[in-house]
């Protein structure tokens, strides 16, 4: 097991990292509120503009297979702000595009350069923080994380409906460029971000870590959890607003405030991360949060009225980011001697299950509505989080085990 980097309070460091991942997480998701809107604008169907997530969680998904080799080549620190600079860039242009073709390539080329930021970051932290303290750290972490998402869905309805979807994306690319500007700022003024590169420590290329990676049963296990676990939630998120868009006729500004409050059961989660975790443990964070996002979707499904949806919505985001921060501090600890190809792995999962969702429950939305999705999930997710509870007291049964009769 590598030793993490020592790191004189990396606290400022790793909370100039939360905004880059803001601006990242802003970008994921604001086209879940401006949804209805482009397909308006650009005269196609719900489905058919749900492209540009697709498109977006594609780029962003595959980008992060080569993140760890970003990382080692040119320092994690650096490459987050690098790629932050050019994501401002592809944002504006996103903004610019008068057409579905348009969008769907700027989208890709944004997706290229911000998929890594998160991953990137993460693996960061794991390089600097003791993986006893790691939880609620990637918890903290988290909150920029999740505000991210908050203004992106919000904005995406709020500002969207006041000024238009295009200016949307321009505050966005600000924002990228913001963070950008403080993380190189930190380079300059702060050792440790420079000294956290691994490019000293490496021993093999970007095949060698991969097969260090994949060789492992349980690193290929949580893989293939937060895909399933991004289908069956992340991506589905994708279709509450235009949901309830359709069902209830809530204005945009509504839908965006609505859908927002996922990401304020997120920020709930991180509040009391600590407490929960020490209460509850990993397992039981896992099946506590399936079970909270079970009783959101049903509650999304059979709603007699819209105002239901903002308590169920906030019910997903603080069950959600139970099970996800779990899986997240798993993924830090799975490979490390690879980390950093481990977190572009775990990430590219997360992407191309949104991905995959999204592109399932599209031609299923536009025929039959998105309550069938909202079933799934209420199902699927649940038993999803079971299986994982279960291999991981089978894996602590049997650490447990080989300990005893070491001793």
């Amino acid at each position: 097991m590598t030793n993490p980097v020592a790191a004189p309070n990396p606290t400022r460091a790793i909370f100039l990292l939360s905004m880059a991942a803001f601006a990242s997480q802003a970008m994921v998701r604001v086209t879940d509120s401006l949804l209805p809107q482009i397909a308006t604008d650009l005269a196609v169907t719900i489905g058919a503009a749900s492209i540009v997530i697709t498109a977006y969680g594609l780029a962003h998904g595959t980008v992060q297979l080569f993140g760890g080799e970003i990382g080692d080549r040119f320092g994690k620190y650096y490459s987050v702000a690098g790629l932050s600079a050019i994501a401002a860039a592809a944002t504006v242009l996103c903004g610019l595009a008068f057409s579905l073709t348009g969008l769907v390539a700027y989208r890709l080329l944004c997706g290229l350069a911000a998929g890594c930021i998160i991953p990137l970051a993460m693996a960061y932290i794991g390089d600097v923080v003791p993986y006893e303290q790691r939880q609620p750290v990637l918890g903290r972490y988290l909150t920029g994380q999740i505000s991210g998402l908050l203004f992106g869905q919000v904005a995406g309805g709020v500002l969207g409906d006041l000024f238009g979807w295009r200016n949307v994306f321009f505050i966005l690319g600000g924002l990228f460029a913001l963070a950008a500007a403080a993380l190189v700022a930190e380079l300059v003024v702060n050792p440790a971000t420079r000294a956290s590169s691994a490019r000293a420590q490496r021993k093999g290329g970007l095949i060698s870590e991969y097969r260090i990676v994949l060789s492992s049963p349980w690193a290929r296990f949580i893989t293939l959890c937060v895909f399933v676990e991004a289908a069956l939630l992340y991506a589905v998120l994708s279709f509450i607003g235009a949901d309830l868009h359709l069902r209830f006729g809530l204005s945009f500004t509504m839908v965006g405030l609505v859908v927002g409050c996922f990401a304020i059961g997120g920020l709930a989660y991180t509040l009391a991360v600590r407490m929960l975790v020490n209460r509850l443990g990993q397992i039981g964070l896992v099946i506590v949060g399936g079970a909270l996002v079970s009783l959101g979707f049903l509650t999304l499904s059979f709603q007699p009225v819209w105002w239901f949806a903002p308590v169920a919505t906030m019910l997903i985001g603080l069950g959600f980011y139970m099970v996800h921060n779990t899986f997240q501090t798993n993924a830090t600890q799975m490979s490390p001697q690879a980390r950093g190809t481990a977190l572009a792995i775990f990430s590219s999962a997360l992407y191309m299950g949104i991905t995959a969702g999204v592109a399932a429950a599209a031609p299923v939305v536009d025929r039959f509505g998105a309550v069938p999705v909202f079933l799934t999930s209420a199902v699927g997710f649940p038993l999803l989080c079971l299986l994982f509870a279960r291999s991981l007291a089978r894996r602590r049964k049997t650490a447990a085990s080989a300990a005893t009769s070491a001793d």
